[in-house]
């Protein structure tokens, strides 16, 4: 099939690939397609890569090609998504969490040992 095109013989231009890794999806997607790439799923066989992420707005754990890499224009940019975060914890992370310190992290009673039995407690403590 000499009249198909292979990869030497494409028209479109090259564009550099961005770094989206940390961004939020609705962002991440921006950036690419300012680039003239599209976000998509790395599993060929599943689905949409925005039917994962536009409702939760996930952030990009990872990308296929690296940032400064060279893709011809159109085409895709393969991205991870972060599984680990609530629908609005994603939100949450743009601001710093509160400080901790010692104090909070001390109990305020001193630890008690406790011994297993197979008896009922008894409320005192084990020395």
């Amino acid at each position: 099939m000499s009249d198909m095109l292979n990869d030497d013989q494409r028209a479109a231009d090259f564009v550099l690939v961005p770094d989206v890794v940390g961004e939020r999806f609705l962002k991440a997607r921006e950036i690419a397609q300012a680039a003239g790439l599209t976000l998509a799923n790395p599993d060929p066989d599943g689905p949409p890569i925005s039917a994962l992420a536009w409702r939760r707005n996930t952030t990009i754990q990872a990308q296929f090609p690296d940032p400064g890499s060279v893709l011809y224009r159109y085409d895709s940019l393969r991205v991870w998504l972060r599984s680990d975060l609530e629908p609005d914890v994603a939100r949450k992370l743009d601001s710093p969490p509160p400080s901790v310190d010692s104090a909070h992290a001390t109990p305020d009673d001193p630890p008690r040992l406790v011994e297993l039995t197979g008896e009922e407690p008894t409320g005192e403590a084990a020395e």
